[in-house]
C-alpha cells in the first residue's frame, strides 16, 4: 500500500509518500506560500528534483496539482493505488492519547480543543479536508503531536493554578513534538538492542522549537513544553520558562496588549531576543567567532537550562540509559552536543570529540566509558505518520 503522510501549515504543504509496510520512500516534496500571488512546488523522486511556480489558490488546488503531478511523472499508474492519508495535528488536547481515523467526529473534535493551537490545529484541518476532497477513497487518519504525552501523571501536567483552569478550560501541561520523541526513543532502544520497556532515554528536540522528553519504559513521563510551544526551555525565538509576572510588568512599561507580549514571548526572544542578531545557530557561532558576547550569552543560556533538566529529567527517572540529540540543532550543532555533555560530566557523561564531529547520522557520539549511552539520531517524522496509517487502515 502507497501512504502519503502530510503536514500542512497556513500557507504550506510538506508530503512524502511512502511504499508501506517496506517504508521505501517513494518521493518528497513540499509548496510554500499557498494563497498568496505565487507559490512553490518542489518535488523529489529517483534522484530527480522538479521545482516550479504556480499560483495555488487554496490547498485543496495544491493537493489537486501534487496528485497530477504524481500521475503525470509516472509516480503512480493511478490515484488508487494511494491508501491512506496520514495527517500531523499538533494538538489533540485530552481527546486523543493516539493516533485515529479521521470521520466527522473527530474532525469536529480537532475544531474544539483549536483555541489550545489556535496557529496550527486550523491549518492542519485545511490539509485534511483537502485532501479528503481530492482523495476520498483514502483511508486519513490524524496523528497528534501531544499524544505520546497522555501518559503523563497529574503530578506533572496539572499546574499549581486554580484547579478549575483546568476543570473548565484544559489548562494543563500537553507537550508537542510527541511523533519525533517517539520515533527517536524507539530508535535509542533498537541501538541499544533491548526493548523499548527496558530502556530510559532522554530525547533533547532542538531546532527553532525545542523541547526535551524523558522516556521511561516507552512512555512519555515528562516534557518541557506546556500548554503552547512556548514553554519550557530558550528556543531560536520563544523564551520558554520566564517568571509570568514579567508579562504585566512589561505591558505598563511599554503601553502594550498582553497579546503584545506574548508575541514578542514568541517571535522576538530566545536566540533572537539576546543576541540581538538571528534565531540561527549558525549566525551566532559566526558571531561568537568574531568576538561578539551578546551571541555566546544566547547560547551559553540555552545549554545550561537544557542541561538543567537533563539532570532533573535523570534524577526523575531513576537515571538514564541513553541521552538522545535530535532536529535541526542537535542533529548539525557539534559545539552545543559538546557544552552540554560538558556540563553533565558530574553525571559520568563523556563525549568522544571524534566521535561528535559529525552531522544528520545516526552516530554513537559518547566515549566508551561514558555513564550514559549519548546518541546523535536524525528524527523521521514522517515515518511516524506513515506507521500509524498503516496500522490502522
Amino acid at each position: 500500500m502507497k501512504v502519503m503522510s502530510c503536514n500542512a501549515g497556513s500557507s504550506s504543504l510538506k508530503f512524502k509518500l511512502y511504499n508501506m509496510p517496506s517504508e521505501e520512500v517513494i518521493c518528497k516534496g513540499m509548496f510554500e506560500r499557498i494563497g498568496q500571488e505565487m507559490g512553490n512546488f518542489e518535488l523529489e523522486y529517483n534522484d530527480k528534483e522538479i521545482e516550479r511556480e504556480a499560483k495555488f489558490e487554496n490547498h485543496s488546488v495544491a493537493v489537486s496539482y501534487l496528485l497530477d503531478s504524481l500521475v503525470s511523472e509516472g509516480i503512480v499508474s493511478s490515484l488508487e493505488e494511494i491508501g491512506g492519508v496520514g495527517h500531523r495535528v499538533v494538538h489533540g488536547g485530552e481527546k486523543f492519547a493516539e493516533s485515529i481515523k479521521i470521520d466527522e467526529e473527530v474532525i469536529k473534535a480537532i475544531e474544539e480543543v483549536s483555541d489550545l493551537a489556535p496557529l496550527h490545529n486550523p491549518a492542519n484541518l485545511i490539509g485534511i479536508h483537502a485532501f479528503i476532497e481530492v482523495l476520498p477513497h483514502a483511508g486519513q487518519v490524524a496523528v497528534f503531536d501531544t499524544a505520546f504525552h497522555q501518559t503523563m501523571e497529574p503530578e506533572t501536567y496539572i499546574y499549581a493554578v486554580p484547579y478549575e483552569w483546568y476543570e473548565d478550560y484544559g489548562v494543563r501541561k500537553y507537550g508537542f513534538h510527541g511523533t519525533s520523541h517517539k520515533y527517536v526513543s524507539l530508535k535509542a532502544a533498537e541501538l541499544e538492542g533491548k526493548r523499548p520497556e527496558d530502556v530510559n532515554v532522554i530525547v533533547c528536540h532542538l531546532g527553532n522549537g525545542a523541547s526535551i522528553c524523558a522516556v521511561k519504559g516507552g512512555k512519555s513521563i515528562n516534557t518541557t513544553m506546556g500548554l503552547t510551544p512556548l514553554a519550557g526551555i530558550p528556543m531560536g525565538t520563544r523564551s520558554g520558562n520566564i517568571d509570568p509576572a514579567i508579562i504585566e510588568f512589561i505591558s505598563e512599561k511599554e503601553n502594550k496588549t498582553v497579546q503584545e507580549v506574548t508575541r514578542m514571548l514568541n517571535k522576538k526572544s530566545g536566540f533572537l531576543g539576546v543576541s540581538g542578531i538571528s534565531s540561527d545557530n549558525r549566525d551566532l557561532e559566526a558571531a561568537v567567532a568574531k568576538g561578539n558576547r551578546r551571541a555566546q550569552l544566547a547560547m551559553d543560556i540555552q545549554d545550561k537550562k537544557i542541561t538543567d533538566i537533563v539532570a532533573a529529567y535523570y534524577v526523575y527517572m531513576g537515571g538514564c540509559d541513553v541521552i538522545a540529540f535530535t532536529a535541526g540543532l542537535g542533529e548539525n550543532s557539534a559545539r552545543m552536543r559538546k557544552s552540554i555533555c560538558d556540563r553533565l560530566s558530574a553525571l559520568g557523561v563523556k563525549i568522544d570529540l571524534e566521535r561528535n564531529n559529525v552531522r544528520k547520522k545516526t552516530t554513537l557520539i559518547s566515549s566508551d566509558d561514558s555513564s550514559v549511552a549519548v546518541y546523535l539520531i536524525p528524527t523521521d517524522e514522517e515515518i511516524m505518520l506513515a506507521r500509524d496509517t498503516f496500522e490502522l487502515i
